[in-house]
């Protein structure tokens, strides 16, 4: 009977040992598992919060590399003209009045055609390092808010131009710009708002011009940036700003490179620019217009240059270009975007509406007078 007890005893006494046992581990795996939680809690908190600086760090590093890449091929551009007070009789006054940015290395600028606009100053551009460099030659587009600038340099820093066809809405750009006229190499950062927009844009300082195709975008642009680079991520050249729009914040406006890029090709060859020209003042009947006033959405003639292709073809002021080769012309596709698209000497086909009768007339573009 002894043995007996002492054998349940023993038993007993095992069966309590393994569940203290028991409950010693599942304790103990509790406790690891909270810790094993807590450490990858932590090692996760280490390891996100270095990627997020990092990221952080890399976005600012690109607009460094862009303005540092850049900057040293964006200019300032003034003005010298004589002015006439009644005290003092005529005095010759300097205005920093734009931006710049030099495409060869030889001395080529370009700028907005706006910022050179008048033919009785004399321009000067200033470089990074402050060499002032007198304008010897400017040559305005008639189509695009653009001019080509020629100075008497060499071995200058140069810009890459980007393809404007590739972007995309809500990648970064960043502006460079002599903002107000009076703080050169400003940078300004945004990203691309909008692209294919049509507006009245004004350079802030009483000028303005209508514009079809440009690119939008927040960098903010102020009087002064005009002719200034919009660049892309890699340093490359998508716009040459125009700065703002009549009252609007936020919001401003640049010419597509590739606007440009044929220009400045022909230009390197021809030594001026070439542009395909019909010869008529215009304004486009919108759809809203054409509801009220009962007339085809086109191209509304104003005025006919005498001697030019528009009227050795027989347009005449009151006519409205409805169709060019087939394709309609509107609001998104104008009269000027289908002229640039073509060449000196190209054939258009253009359907016309002349008091509510079709006509069907055949221009030959010619070649647009230099300015």
């Amino acid at each position: 009977m002894e043995n007996t007890s002492g054998s349940k005893n023993k038993f007993l006494l095992l069966a309590l040992v393994a569940v203290l046992l028991v409950g010693v581990l599942n304790f103990a795996g509790s406790q690891m598992g909270q810790w094993w939680q807590s450490f990858k809690d932590s090692l996760i908190e280490v390891q996100t919060q270095p990627v997020t600086q990092q990221k952080v760090i890399s976005e600012e590093s690109a607009v460094i590399d862009v303005v540092e890449k850049a900057s040293p091929a964006v200019v300032s551009i003034t003005a010298q003209q004589v002015v006439f007070s009644p005290l003092t009789g005529p005095t010759m006054e300097d205005n920093s009045i734009g931006t710049g940015f030099i495409v060869e290395a030889g001395g080529l600028v370009l700028t907005n055609k706006h910022v050179v606009s008048a033919t009785n100053a004399r321009y000067h551009v200033i470089l990074k390092d402050g060499t002032d460099c007198e304008v010897q030659e400017i040559h305005r587009d008639p189509f695009v808010d653009l001019a080509i600038l020629k100075i008497n340099a060499s071995g200058l820093p140069t810009v890459t131009l980007g393809d404007s066809s590739a972007l995309k809405v809500g990648q970064t750009a960043v502006a460079i710009g002599n903002a107000l006229g009076k703080f050169s190499n400003t940078v300004t950062v945004g990203v691309i708002s909008g692209i294919g927009r049509g507006i009245t844009a004004s350079s802030g300082l009483g000028q303005s011009e209508v514009l079809d195709d440009v690119i939008q975008t927040d960098a903010a642009l102020n009087p002064g940036n005009s002719g200034g680079p919009l660049l892309n991520l890699s340093g490359e050249v998508i716009g040459i700003n125009v700065a703002t729009t009549s009252g609007a914040e936020n919001i401003g406006f640049s010419i597509p490179i590739n606007a440009v890029k044929t220009v400045l090709a022909d230009f390197k060859v021809k030594g001026k620019i070439v542009r395909p020209f019909l010869g008529v003042e215009y304004v486009i009947v919108t759809e809203d217009i054409s509801v009220l006033r009962k007339l085809p959405q086109g191209a509304f003639i104003q005025r006919v240059v005498d001697g030019t292709p528009a009227a050795e073809a027989g347009l005449k002021a009151g006519d409205i270009i409805t169709k060019i080769d087939g394709q309609d012309i509107n609001e998104k596709n104008t009269l000027a975007a289908v002229i640039r698209r073509h060449q000196m000497g190209d054939k258009l086909k253009l359907t016309i509406d002349r008091n509510d009768k079709q006509l069907e007339l055949t221009a030959t573009l010619g070649e647009a007078p230099s300015s």
